[in-house]
């Protein structure tokens, strides 16, 4: 939804007077963060794994 908002401003939702901007900021943020995560899960697993092997 915030990248929604952030094309509906067009170049005004990069302006940090909307408000908008932060939100798109930190949800970026987070997504990078929740990528490293799942990515982490993978590699624990598969040592989990193949340790039980």
């Amino acid at each position: 939804m915030a990248n929604k908002a952030l094309q509906l401003h067009g170049g005004y939702g990069y302006l940090s007077e909307y408000g908008i901007e932060k939100v798109v900021r930190d949800l970026r943020v987070h997504q990078i963060l929740e990528g490293t995560n799942e990515i982490m899960r993978l590699i624990v697993g598969r040592a989990v794994i193949e340790e039980a092997a």
